[in-house]
């Protein structure tokens, strides 16, 4: 059976989205893990990054976490039924790009979440670099 997250594990995952963001320090992001019941295990945002994208960064991984996949997927999943995220009626939930879910044998360990980039696919393409850190 998996474990849950590990403070290395984390770590080594906000250091490796923060390496790769300070590429572009022109470009401020958010950055947020959570466990797999939701709680925030890290969070780091740039300088000058506006207060939706902090909060985002954080709603991101959240969602990933709760509803067990990658933001993109829940997304289409709502609008393809024809429903939106209000229907869910959580606050915290989001359908934005840029969530990924952490999972290890099957197991749900948390979710990463990056908000800031005018991109929805460039916040994800961050949070993979965080996944891959993790080395799940």
């Amino acid at each position: 059976m998996a474990e849950g997250l590990t403070a290395a594990m984390v770590q080594a995952a906000m250091k490796a989205m923060m390496d790769k963001a300070m590429e572009k320090p022109n470009e401020p992001i958010a950055m947020c893990i959570v466990d797999a019941a939701g709680n925030l295990e890290a969070y780091a945002k740039m300088d000058n990054l506006r207060m939706f994208s902090r909060r985002h960064a954080q709603r991101k991984a959240y969602t990933s976490a709760m509803m067990g996949m990658d933001t993109v997927t829940h997304a289409e999943r709502l609008h393809g039924g024809g429903r939106n995220i209000a229907d869910l009626g959580d606050p915290m939930m989001t359908f934005g790009q840029g969530g990924l879910v952490i999972m290890k044998d099957g197991v749900i360990l948390g979710g990463i979440g990056v908000g800031g980039y005018p991109s929805g696919q460039s916040d994800e393409d961050i949070s993979r670099v965080g996944l891959n850190a993790m080395g799940l």
